[in-house]
């Protein structure tokens, strides 16, 4: 629990707080505009409470992040039996078979071109590659 109570997270505290507080306002402002006749003051009565419902579950979804812990991201809670990555695992990439295709003979003359079509051809060999796995 002391891990909410760090600078940062009062700061996070108050920041809810106030604007959660500060969209109810709003709203009951919208609320008293509708009243007097701005008929379009009434969506905006109830928007502004719907941005202070997103603020809480924001706020309470970094709460239950940050005490859960590092353990949910630690190296050995990413394994599952045997030593095996566990692909259930958030952050987890199985490795890739990177394949060696040989390129043929371009009679192009221009190097760009020569090096995209072996890009892409090494693309093609290898599904399920991303992009920033090329080795050229």
């Amino acid at each position: 629990m002391k891990r909410l109570w760090t600078p940062a997270w009062i700061a996070r505290h108050v920041a809810m707080v106030v604007l959660v507080v500060g969209f109810l306002a709003l709203g009951w402002w919208q609320i008293s505009r509708a009243a007097s006749g701005n008929t379009l003051s009434w969506a905006y009565a109830v928007e502004w409470p719907i941005f202070a419902g997103f603020v809480v579950f924001v706020w309470w979804r970094e709460v239950r992040h940050t005490l859960r812990g590092p353990a949910a991201t630690a190296p050995e809670a990413a394994t599952g039996a045997g030593g095996t990555p566990d692909p259930a695992v958030r952050g987890v990439r199985r490795p890739v078979r990177v394949t060696r295709v040989p390129v043929a003979a371009d009679t192009t003359d221009d190097a760009d071109l020569t090096e995209y079509n072996r890009y892409l051809t090494w693309l093609n060999a290898n599904p399920g590659a991303r992009p920033g796995d090329y080795p050229g």
